[in-house]
């Protein structure tokens, strides 16, 4: 019996390492998100020209607002276009969107996927454009966010990625969603970029100069989580990526507990593919070549997902205040202190409320949902896992003013 305790406790301290790690990353990160980086000084006026690219597979009940949405920009209308990359569209949804001032791209395959839709856009559209920015199907922007992500191009990157939020709280899963984007942004984001280190992207509301993302692209087949992948390469070849906290994008957040847990199983997937693929080749680079930022990076594909991590911490924090022998329950103690910390270093403060505090009892469920993803990946990244959207029927200028 004394040899099976002696095991589970050096178990519990190899696992108390992993998250000691990991949580003491995200700190820092978090501590780093509480400043500002640094800009850059403007290197030109140029007014760049954007194709503003919107792949969608079956976004018929939301394509045509998002598209007239994306025309309402404060940037000269001869210096962007809006592009509709319609998969599976029914006739009825085409005829509108040819109806409205943008360029519609139809594509279609057998296994469909938005790195293929981007490629066969790019294909058609030719390289008439200084910049791509992507958008989801979802995603609405603020009327300012155009003219900032411009602005960091003539600072001088060529990656940038702005400031994705929630457009819904009307869920208690919607809240949890839009605030564990927010933790993201704060620590992967904002705080990377204090640190001196690439932001990480998210998917959509980022932009890139448009010849480069071309010819990066070329290269990409994921089926799921592409934006992991140029993320990761581009910090391999020394590109740095540079976050517009000020250029908001908005974005649906879960509504449904299935929901939920179907886009954590495809994120998870990404993850753990990623970091099989990465995360040696990282170490490496950084031993031979100094190359801090592609680690970094790829120490993403390392981290648990939060809810993952404070649902672990929770348990393990109880278990120790009445089972565990000091000074290993005091060490656990300590460890979820500083994971409490950090996430209310990151939480903004819009979202100490009492909506936030009733979406708080949805967290052991969630962190269930995200306990049963884990043990259902096998096969999740060889196959498209599609997120239904729905309307809002609401504007930018609406959200923007609901944020005042």
């Amino acid at each position: 019996m004394s040899i099976l305790i002696t095991i589970f406790e050096v178990l519990l301290w190899i696992f108390y390492g992993y998250l000691a790690i990991t949580s003491l990353y995200i700190f820092i990160f978090s501590l780093a998100g509480l400043f500002h980086s640094k800009k850059k000084l403007l290197k030109d006026n140029y007014q760049r020209k954007f194709a503003v690219m919107i792949p969608g597979y079956k976004e018929d009940e939301i394509i045509v607002e998002i598209c007239r949405d994306a025309l309402e920009q404060d940037y000269p209308k001869d210096k962007f276009d809006v592009i509709a990359i319609a998969d599976s569209y029914q006739p009825e949804t085409l005829a509108a969107l040819r109806a409205l001032p943008i360029k519609v791209i139809e594509v279609s395959f057998e296994k469909s996927t938005k790195s293929k839709a981007l490629n066969k856009a790019m294909e058609v559209l030719g390289d008439t454009y200084d910049v791509a920015l992507i958008l989801d199907a979802d995603n609405l922007i603020a009327e300012d966010f155009m003219r900032k992500m411009n602005e960091a191009f003539q600072r001088g990157y060529i990656a940038v990625q702005g400031h994705r939020v929630a457009k819904n709280a009307d869920t208690g899963f919607a809240v949890l969603d839009a605030i564990s984007e927010e933790i993201n942004n704060h620590i992967f984001r904002k705080g990377a970029r204090v640190l001196g280190v690439s932001s990480a992207i998210i998917g959509s509301g980022m932009a890139f100069e448009y010849g480069f993302f071309k010819n990066m692209m070329k290269d990409v087949h994921a089926i799921g989580g592409f934006d992991k992948e140029i993320d990761l390469k581009m910090c391999r070849d020394g590109i740095t990526i540079e976050y517009v906290h000020d250029a908001y994008c908005y974005d649906e957040k879960v509504q449904k507990a299935e929901v939920f847990q179907h886009q954590r199983r495809r994120w998870l997937s990404a993850q753990w593919v990623y970091f099989k693929r990465f995360f040696l080749a990282s170490f490496v680079a950084l031993i031979t070549k100094g190359n801090i930022d592609y680690f970094n990076k790829a120490f993403h594909t390392f981290l648990p997902p939060r809810i993952l991590l404070l649902g672990f911490m929770s348990i393990i924090f109880f278990i120790s205040l009445f089972f565990l022998p000091n000074p290993m329950a005091w060490a656990w103690i300590g460890l979820f202190a500083v994971v409490v910390l950090t996430f209310f270093l990151s939480i903004p403060l819009k979202f100490y409320s009492l909506k936030t505090l009733n979406a708080i009892w949805l967290l052991p469920k969630g962190f269930f949902l995200m306990f049963l993803s884990l043990l259902k990946l096998k096969g999740a990244n060889k196959q498209f896992l599609h997120t239904k959207h729905s309307s809002t029927g609401t504007s930018s200028k609406e959200i923007k003013n609901q944020k005042k």
